[in-house]
């Protein structure tokens, strides 16, 4: 006898988790398999710097305790500069959030596998019915989403989202203690999330140090592979590399050492707009289909507000007197991506393509330019407003530009 669920959802991170939140709240039978045991869980899995602002927090009752340490500001540095804005936001202890996510969908009556590996669809006249799981485990449902992040074996297979990995960033991360995030000669990162932009640290890419109270922090780097990669990386380092040396040659690092029981946060992510995300019984959410803000990367709202919108999409979707799981029905789902999760998505990504094509003494104007235009302005980018990003363009950024345009056309 087939087992059956309303939704089965792959993948157990913030979007996965929160769209079973969501649905099972409403409920419906709803079947979470995750590839990591449950035991320790996460592991793996605990990749991201988990940066986040209160519209997060509030929007979908994060708690407190979950939190490593609230901050007031953003600073973006550049190689020889940065720059200040007042925005309150929390690191977040990114394993406690998971595991406080599946409690949470748990609670409202969301079923849970781990150790279970989504390996392919389940096929039938040309629709997706179901999953195969752990080598022949089978489950079926009425809708099936894919949250399983890069890695996206349904969406790949489905042949939605067409994601490449010439436009794939990959990121590490570690936890230190005796960060001098005070340092002189430096901008005051007490209470901060920093960004910094430097292609001599992170090649196509940006660092980051989050600071998570006292002299402890999460401190990281990734970049992009892709020509803008290529061109300023040194030959034979990898992302490993990357970090050390700028552990090596940054003085804030001199006392810094890795604390101990903390695991590396690693990760991946596409940066490029997809063309779709859901087809016949089918959606995909969270880090399959990512966006970020361009200047400071924040996602995890993005990934759980994707999960809302699919799990609103399936309430719609199954309605008890007419169910209509079709790819017609469930595109209002790419609806609300596009208008309330990610709008004006290639507008930033149009943003993120030309920041890190910039050279390093562009980044010191950058810093310039934002002092002089205000406040708004980042928050005006990271929204997509061309005219903000307007407004930073010189008559100096024209090979950018080209350079930018030739790479959209595949010159």
């Amino acid at each position: 006898m087939r087992e059956r669920f309303d939704v089965v959802i792959a993948g157990a991170g913030p979007a996965g988790a929160q769209c079973a939140r969501d649905l099972a709240e409403r409920n419906y039978e709803v079947l979470v398999l995750e590839t990591e045991s449950e035991d320790g869980f996460p592991r793996q899995s605990n990749k991201s710097t988990a940066g986040t602002f209160m519209s997060a927090m509030t929007g979908f009752g994060i708690p407190d305790d979950v939190v490593m340490n609230y901050t007031d500001n953003v600073v973006l540095e550049s190689p020889n500069d940065h720059y200040v804005r007042n925005q309150t936001g929390a690191v977040l202890e990114f394993a406690e959030f998971k595991q406080w996510l599946v409690s949470e969908g748990r609670d409202k009556g969301a079923t849970y596998r781990f150790d279970s590996r989504v390996s392919a669809p389940i096929m039938e006249n040309g629709e997706i019915v179901g999953v195969r799981y752990d080598g022949d485990e089978e489950v079926y449902a009425d809708i099936v989403i894919d949250a399983t992040g890069p890695a996206a074996p349904l969406a790949k297979k489905l042949d939605v989202c067409n994601l490449q990995r010439d436009h794939q960033a990959i990121g590490v991360e570690y936890e230190f203690e005796g960060v001098e995030v005070d340092h002189d000669d430096y901008a005051d990162l007490r209470g901060a999330m920093m960004l910094r932009l430097d292609h001599d640290l992170a090649p196509g890419g940006y660092s980051w140090i989050f600071h998570t109270g006292d002299d402890t922090a999460k401190v990281g780097l990734c970049y992009i592979q892709n020509g803008s990669h290529q061109k300023y990386a040194k030959d034979g380092m990898g992302i490993d590399d990357y970090l050390e040396y700028w552990l090596d040659s940054d003085p804030r690092f001199d006392d810094a050492e890795r604390i101990e029981g903390t695991q590396a946060h690693r990760g991946s992510a596409h940066i490029q707009p997809p063309d779709s995300m859901s087809t016949d019984n089918f959606m995909a959410i969270g880090d399959t289909v990512p966006t970020v803000d361009p200047l400071w990367g924040e996602g995890i709202h993005k990934g759980m507000k994707s999960a809302r919108a699919a799990a609103a999409t399936a309430d719609s979707a199954l309605k008890p007197n007419e169910p209509d799981t079709s790819a017609e029905n469930l595109s209002v789902y790419d609806q609300l991506w596009h208008s309330e999760v990610a709008p004006k998505h290639n507008a930033r990504l149009m943003m993120t393509e030309l920041l890190y094509l910039a050279p390093n003494g562009r980044y010191d104007q950058l810093m310039e330019d934002l002092r002089s235009t205000g406040q708004d302005t980042l928050r005006q980018i990271n929204g997509g407003d061309r005219r903000a990003i307007a407004k930073l363009t010189h008559l100096s950024d024209m090979p950018i530009l080209v350079e930018y345009a030739r790479r959209r056309l595949d010159i």
